[in-house]
């Protein structure tokens, strides 16, 4: 059966499960990096946590740029294959390598440039910001080979293959897992590396990912491959690369800019605060981004219902694709209501930490339902091509709408506004998500009044 029919018969359900496991699974790989590095660096100090805290967004920032470049190369080659232009797609493959790589390498140097400046605006503790030196200036060094490995990824799943990149981030992942204490500890034949131990552990597992991803791709039989021969560097395909990949960057980045902004505000009350959103941000970018990777798998069926015109198969997909969301959600604020204190004893909390971070996480974790409505609604409007509301939505629930609730319930309550900003925000934006769903459901029913 052909993936064409497949996607227009196959149960809505069954579909579902097949396009959504593998994005899931391979976003909840990716965020255990950031959880594992948190969880063995605790261990050391609260000013080592602290110190990885601060470097988070940048860690996040960059990992949006591999994101951009990859969803770019990934939309432009799916064309391609569509259009059956063999020579274009792998053309493409040439030339996504090659940015990664130059990409990769201004990103590292630019992070060596303004990690100095940027840790002197969140700290004056001569500890704290030597460690997030020692820690960022090895960390800067993973840009090159993640750039490179998600780009692979990306390359190969435009060819229809999601299970196949998964095991290279796997292997990266279990690296990551195993060299952590080995390396920060100096567990047997290893050196004691203490922070720079947890950096080297993680930019071993981005290489050995990327090392794999080229052997996936060179040495086993894919749909594209690298074209030397007759490759020519076209800056019309770079402009298409970057404009494809945008969106995807924007939704990324926001995070980095918010945790930023949540910083500078918790620096007005303590480095322990800082250090436990960070902990907590951990955890809840592993729950949500495994939901989104759900959400993932949701956006093809959707865009391919909407494009073929069967409106009933689209609202289908919208219908079961949300209540695994909720379901999902739900256990995870589950999750978060009733473990708290053992969460927090994953980064070995102080009891000051413990004292405000089990109210907070409570608090907190009630917009995560919420959260997963509107990225829902978000992501159907995507598929049925209202990019810009799409995008305005996590805009709000991230940043538009987030930071100005957060300003203005913090000189209320102080730092308990700051945990009620988040669900404030949340529950807002999924309210305006339906008000706008349904305003554009409605125009949709006046514009083809026989499907309704």
């Amino acid at each position: 059966m052909s993936n064409e029919n497949r996607m227009a018969t196959e149960p809505i359900g069954r579909l579902l499960l097949q396009m959504s496991l593998p994005p899931l699974f391979s976003m909840f790989l990716q965020y255990s990096y950031n959880l594992a590095d948190s969880a063995f660096v605790a261990r050391l100090s609260e000013d080592a946590l602290t110190a990885v805290s601060f470097s988070f967004p940048l860690t996040t920032l960059m990992n949006a740029v591999s994101i951009w470049i990859g969803v770019g190369v990934n939309i432009l080659i799916s064309g391609y294959l569509g259009q059956k232009k063999q020579e274009k797609a792998n053309d493409t493959v040439t030339l996504g390598l090659l940015l990664s790589f130059a990409v990769g390498a201004a990103i590292n140097l630019a992070a060596f440039l303004i990690l100095p400046a940027y840790f002197k605006a969140f700290t004056s503790d001569a500890s704290i910001y030597s460690l997030s030196i020692a820690y960022m200036s090895v960390c800067a060094f993973m840009q090159v080979p993640n750039m490179v490995h998600i780009a692979i990824q990306k390359m190969i799943q435009a060819t229809g293959n999601m299970i196949g990149p998964m095991w290279f981030q796997i292997a990266g992942v279990v690296f990551n897992f195993i060299f952590d204490p080995l390396l920060i500890f100096g567990i047997g034949p290893f050196p004691t590396m203490g922070i720079r131990g947890a950096a080297v552990a993680t930019v071993g597992g981005y290489t050995l990912s990327m090392l794999l991803a080229f052997a996936m791709l060179l040495c086993t039989k894919q749909k594209i491959r690298i074209r030397i021969k007759g490759f020519c560097w076209e800056w019309t395909a770079v402009r298409r690369v970057f404009a494809l990949g945008l969106p995807s960057f924007i939704m990324n980045a926001l995070s980095a800019f918010m945790v930023t902004i949540v910083n500078l505000f918790l620096a007005a009350y303590s480095a322990t605060a800082i250090a436990f959103f960070g902990a907590y941000f951990k955890v809840q970018q592993l729950i949500v981004m495994t939901v989104n990777g759900l959400i993932q798998g949701c956006l093809p069926i959707m865009r391919f219902s909407y494009g073929a015109g069967n409106s009933r198969r689209l609202n289908l997909a919208f219908r079961d694709g949300t209540l695994l969301v909720v379901w999902m959600m739900a256990l995870g604020t589950a999750a978060i209501a009733v473990f708290p204190a053992q969460i927090l004893g994953l980064f070995t909390a102080s009891a000051e930490m413990q004292e405000y971070g089990v109210t907070a996480m409570r608090i907190m974790a009630v917009g995560y339902v919420f959260c997963g409505l509107s990225t829902m609604v978000s992501t159907y409007l995507q598929a049925t091509e209202q990019v810009f509301v799409s995008m305005l939505l996590q805009m709000m629930r991230q940043f538009a709408l987030l930071v100005p609730v957060m300003w203005l319930l913090e000189r209320q309550l102080g730092i308990i506004g700051i945990w009620l900003s988040f669900p404030v925000a949340e529950v807002t934006t999924f309210l305006a998500a339906v008000l706008l769903m349904r305003r554009f459901q409605k125009k949709q029913r006046s514009l083809h009044p026989a499907e309704a």
